[in-house]
């Protein structure tokens, strides 16, 4: 009898360890697009262009190797280097904050259990569909200093000297920053805060209506708490997106006016296709993302302070 057991328990396992060999091999089949993917697109490109910032590439004639150059000249003597990351700071530290609380707060609008929401939300959600090419020519029109129909309407109604939007230095900036959140705050971060709001559970709700709570206090205590994680979520994608800002100011300014919207990754393609400067352009890309990746570090360990993960 033990005999046969064994037997038994030897073959299991061959038939055993055959089935894993088998599902290991189509798991790493189907795997293998994935990783030809990302080691070709991304892994490969990336370990060039850290070569690349360690040379002088004008992509005409073969790298020729400085080691930390590029990095020095960054530092030292780039006189855009540092005024277009404070734009890129100035552009993300306040349109990132703005479009996440306008997000999350039309989520909780449209989250109301009302007759046609499905409509609204449609209605919220389009335009962040249209193209941003064609979203920032539309802008570019509509807030010409001169004829556009925004400063038409703030004549009739009695302003003298309207903004001049995109021709103002002052102004170029926030107008970036308002034509974003049009497209921006209806997206993708209100359906991921809506369903970040349609994971909370209703009995919360109902526990905090019977100890009399209202619905300010159902939103400060129960909602908001609850929504921490998706706030958080919200913010890195927004941060990461927001210090990447180079569409919309490259179709509207090209960086102007002088210089008010030259923004750190417009400087950057400017460096690498325009003045074919390959190798600073690498080393540019480079630093921004260490700092990129440090944000994104500091804020997840920031996160254990605030974000309240229900059940976790």
């Amino acid at each position: 009898m033990t005999i046969l057991t064994g037997r038994l328990h030897s073959v299991y396992s061959t038939l055993t360890r055959g089935k894993q060999r088998r599902d290991n091999f189509y798991g790493y089949l189907f795997l293998t697009p994935w990783l030809l993917g990302f080691f070709g697109l991304f892994v490969g490109p990336g370990l060039t262009s850290l070569y690349l910032s360690l040379t002088k590439y004008d992509v005409l004639s073969s790298p020729e190797f400085i080691g930390l150059q590029n990095y020095i000249k960054m530092f030292t003597a780039d006189d855009q280097f540092w005024p277009s990351l404070w734009r890129t700071f100035y552009y993300a530290g306040l349109g990132v904050p703005l479009g996440v609380i306008g997000s999350m707060f039309l989520a909780i609008l449209l989250n109301n259990k009302l007759r046609g929401i499905t409509v609204y939300r449609t209605l919220f959600f389009m335009p962040s569909l249209v193209p941003i090419v064609a979203s920032v020519v539309l802008w570019k029109w509509l807030l010409n200093a001169d004829f556009g129909l925004v400063n038409q309407a703030l004549r009739d109604l009695g302003m003298a000297n309207p903004p001049g939007w995109f021709s103002e230095r002052s102004w170029a900036i926030p107008s970036l920053i308002f034509m974003g959140l049009w497209q921006g705050i209806g997206g993708t971060r209100m359906i991921i805060f809506l369903a970040g709001l349609q994971g909370i559970p209703e009995e919360l709700y109902e526990a905090a209506s019977i100890d009399g709570a209202n619905a300010w206090h159902r939103l400060i205590h129960v909602t908001l708490p609850l929504l921490t994680p998706t706030i958080f979520f919200n913010m890195i994608l927004g941060i990461i997106s927001g210090l990447q800002v180079f569409t919309a100011a490259f179709v509207a300014t090209e960086g102007g006016p002088g210089f008010a919207t030259w923004f750190y990754s417009l400087h950057l393609y400017k460096q690498a296709f325009d003045y074919w400067n390959m190798g600073y352009a690498s080393a540019l890309a480079w630093f921004f993302a260490v700092i990129i990746v440090s944000l994104t570090i500091w804020q997840m360990r920031l996160s254990n302070r605030w974000v309240f993960y229900y059940g976790g």
